[in-house]
């Protein structure tokens, strides 16, 4: 068995199916929730508002599937990336679930709430929203160095396009929020920012399953 074939080895495929079945299970869920609770406004309310409605559990369900989805890759592919470059990828992947974490557990606030009116639970919900930027880093980071490797040449386009969509969308999001957010900080129905975030993680939630599924084709061809 040469190097390479021991390499393909190394990647752990029922992890890399744990993670595409919980990323596939997060957009499911997110979608249901536009019909269960149509009160919140797709244009500018953000996803974390669904834990607010009657159905507030799902929403948490969903990002604690999506944090499990980051985790999984992490087992998935840990081996595949030995390079300083690729360890803190994976460092990033892991500070982005636990931010997904905090925000399943701990319930936001209104987007319309105040900075002094808000909660703890609010305070720390957006916390685990800020440690979530770490995605962006990593799914770039994550997908460059996969990419360079010889056992993935077959999936190199795929990864670095998600990649590059995903990232493209998180940057278009605070371009966006730069020009469009009133001075005083406030949302509102005007800020349309709510369609923008659900393409942002649909994109990296398609990122997910891409690296995954990916991963599993990887070590079918090269056993």
């Amino acid at each position: 068995m040469n190097a390479t074939s021991n390499s393909v080895t190394e990647i752990s495929i029922p992890a890399a199916r744990v993670s595409f079945a919980a990323a596939a299970t997060f957009v499911v869920l997110l979608i249901a929730l536009h019909f269960i609770e149509p009160e919140f406004d797709p244009s500018w309310r953000f996803i974390s508002e669904y834990e607010l409605g009657r159905f507030g559990w799902v929403m948490s369900l969903a990002f604690l599937c999506l944090a499990i989805s980051y985790v999984t890759l992490f087992i998935a592919i840990r081996l595949q990336l030995r390079t300083i470059a690729g360890r803190i990828g994976l460092a990033l992947l892991l500070v982005s679930a636990v931010g997904l974490a905090m925000a399943g557990i701990f319930t936001t606030d209104p987007i319309t709430t105040s900075p002094e009116d808000a909660t703890t639970s609010g305070m720390l919900h957006g916390v685990g929203g800020s440690l979530g930027i770490a995605m962006t880093f990593a799914a770039a980071i994550i997908s460059w160095n996969l990419a360079r490797n010889p056992s993935w040449s077959s999936a190199r386009r795929a990864l670095l396009w998600t990649a590059s969509i995903a990232v493209a969308c998180t940057i278009g999001f605070i371009v966006y929020l730069i020009v469009a957010l009133p001075s005083d900080g406030m949302f509102g129905p005007a800020v349309l920012a709510g369609g923008i975030g659900r393409i942002e993680i649909l994109a990296y939630s398609a990122w997910l399953m891409v690296v995954s599924s990916k991963a599993i084709r990887v070590h079918g061809q090269n056993p």
